[in-house]
């Protein structure tokens, strides 16, 4: 038989795909374009093309309870037309749930292939029709859909049938699945923080037109607009992920939906309105925008203050004692306003995030180059311990995003700033820095971009791998909701984009996208994998999951301190010394795009009792 594996799922059907008649499975790292092939890179290249099944096929899966198990379909009715999908586990109970999910074919701006992404929620049973109107595909032949099944934490380990039936006319396929659920329950602390990061919300009328004009004038003070914001919240919570919106520009300017509105100056300046801070902030700090999804309420893990040099003080004043006075009396009473709503289960970071050249102030906050910078961290740390109670329960951290000057920072900034986003590959040969500044209890991150569509489905792995295998605390995908002027027709790959507007498809609200499922997968399975580790220890994990991947060992995943590192990072350009690294980590994109799955079977191994 064919082993087609998925996230914390084992198809245990052959190394394929599997066809009974016109309904096709693949695995969660095969996609397929809308002629029922195997987009070009997601093939895997030792000859392995779909398999040929029959009307009696079954596939076979295994799962956790609390998580997800996940397969793609390729409904390709013979004569076309009209269809209907049905994932049937209704004797599977309430503990498996189906979700199913159309995919959009992306025409792509370059090489004109259609490659599917976003992931349109449908109801189960579905009806659709070949070539479908909406993609608008000439002679288009197969639909593509994803389906997530959740196990609920409650079920019972044992076996689970159900079917995927599909009616075409007179004609009919179906394909029994077998359900197998382990006991093990996927933990509900994620092993690595993945953050999805965006900025301010002005985009939100552009993508979303129809709930704008509908909100009419105040659009950005409608209880619309603050839904639609926490929907972005529960799409990547659902999803294992965060979600953090920086509210302020370059030179200072705040969103009056991040902030509290201020009065007065001097001793006298004090916050003169909560509504907008606390209808946006309240039902994400507390809980409980989450509290219909399947994990359940519980805080955003990390939020951005609008803390910057233009506020709550205007920097005009930088130096003089009005500006401490202002600073100190603000932050003050927002922790004392935190503290009294309780809300305490997340980090509110302080964060510089302009730039020197463009000319908003006279320093680098973000990606900091020059050593004199350092002296405005380290009075931000001054102010920020005089306006906040030693003692207070409200979890203030000092956040800076470092690339050119981190190994030095790490030093300089030590005491003052506590947690750190790093840029990918300087920090790649600072592996003992990283255990140094975690080992005083500074939270570490990575930064990047999430891969384009274009590339093959696993690519969204590496980071958050890179992440995990390196043991820091979690990665960064710089912009996320940010699809190109027409992702539907003209795709420029969205590299900046895991969320789609559901606006076109009625919807008001984001829509998935394959590659945010298959992280969703990836971190199920690395919480698994640190339960797995408290077994026996977090280095062999960690060396058993380098192995399968690559035939490596974890320090193999760092690399050698380059030559241009020991110049001054003044002296340093984009591509030196970094550029001397990247073939390094270039070369661990060089795999299969099903290489997870041998990882996927050495996790259920565990978890069955299997040896080492």
């Amino acid at each position: 038989m064919i082993r087609i594996l998925s996230m914390v799922v084992c198809l245990l059907v052959s190394p394929f795909s599997l066809i009974a008649q016109k309904l096709v499975v693949h695995s969660e790292f095969q996609r397929t374009d809308p002629f029922g092939q195997i987009v070009e890179a997601d093939q895997i290249k030792e000859g392995t093309l779909p398999g040929r099944g029959n009307n009696s096929a079954t596939i076979e899966l295994k799962g956790t309870r609390a998580g997800y198990v996940s397969f793609q379909l390729a409904v390709q009715p013979p004569k076309g037309g009209d269809y209907s999908l049905n994932c049937d586990f209704a004797r599977a109970g309430p503990n498996v749930q189906a979700d199913l999910f159309k995919a959009w074919f992306h025409h792509m701006q370059k090489g004109g292939q259609y490659i599917p992404d976003a992931l349109i929620p449908v109801q189960n049973p579905y009806s659709g029709k070949l070539p479908d109107p909406e993609n608008q595909i000439k002679d288009q032949t197969s639909q593509a859909f994803w389906v997530d099944l959740y196990i609920t934490r409650e079920a019972k380990p044992g076996r689970y049938e159900g079917c995927i039936k599909l009616q075409s006319g007179r004609e009919h396929s179906i394909v029994k699945v077998q359900l197998e659920v382990l006991n093990a329950i996927v933990p509900d602390e994620d092993a690595i923080v993945v953050d999805h990061n965006s900025y301010g919300t002005e985009w939100l009328a552009q993508l979303y037109p129809k709930l704008s004009q509908s909100s009419g004038r105040d659009f950005y003070s409608s209880d619309a607009f603050f839904n639609l914001i926490h929907a972005y919240h529960r799409l990547f919570y659902e999803h294992r992920g965060a979600y953090h919106q920086l509210g302020y520009g370059h030179a200072g300017k705040v969103g009056p939906e991040f902030a509290p509105q201020l009065s007065g100056t001097g001793r006298s300046k004090h916050v003169a309105s909560w509504d907008l801070f606390d209808r946006h902030y309240a039902p994400l700090l507390d809980g409980s925008a989450f509290a219909k999804t399947r994990r359940g309420p519980r805080p955003i893990p990390f939020a951005y203050l609008t803390i910057n040099p233009e506020w709550p003080a205007s920097f005009l004043w930088w130096g003089e004692p009005g500006y401490e006075a202002e600073f100190t009396q603000v932050v003050g009473e927002m922790e004392k306003h935190f503290r009294e709503k309780g809300w305490t289960g997340t980090r509110f970071e302080v964060f510089f995030n302009h730039k020197k050249r463009y000319k908003g102030f006279p320093w680098d906050g973000d990606e900091s180059k020059f050593p004199k910078d350092d002296a405005f961290f380290r009075e931000y740390g001054r102010l920020l311990k005089k306006a906040i109670p030693m003692d207070s329960p409200v979890k203030f951290v000092f956040r800076s995003d470092v690339s050119w000057r981190m190994e030095d920072q790490f030093k300089s900034l030590a005491g003052v700033v506590n947690f750190w986003v790093c840029g990918k590959s300087i920090l790649s040969w600072l592996p003992e820095s990283v255990k140094q500044i975690r080992q005083r209890g500074d939270i570490v991150w990575i930064y990047s971009g999430p891969p384009a569509i274009s590339e093959s489905a696993s690519a969204i792995l590496q980071n958050p791998l890179q992440a995990w295998v390196w043991g820091v605390d979690g990665y960064v995908h710089w912009q996320t909701v940010d699809p190109s002027p027409d992702p539907w027709f003209n795709s420029d790959g969205e590299m900046v984009c895991l969320a789609y507007p559901g606006d076109r498809f009625g919807v008001e609200e984001p829509i998935p996208s394959i590659r945010l499922k298959i992280q969703r997968n990836l971190i199920q399975d690395l919480n698994l994998l640190e339960q797995i580790g408290k077994r026996h220890s977090a280095d062999w994990v960690r060396s058993q999951v380098t192995e399968r991947i690559n035939g490596t060992q974890p320090a193999a995943w760092w690399t050698p301190r380059p030559a241009g590192a020991s110049l001054p990072p003044e002296e340093w350009t984009n591509y030196s010394p970094e550029g001397e690294v990247d073939p390094a980590l270039q070369r661990f994109l060089k795999r299969p795009p099903d290489f997870w799955i041998e990882v996927r079977s050495f996790i259920f191994d565990q978890l069955e009792g299997g040896t080492q």
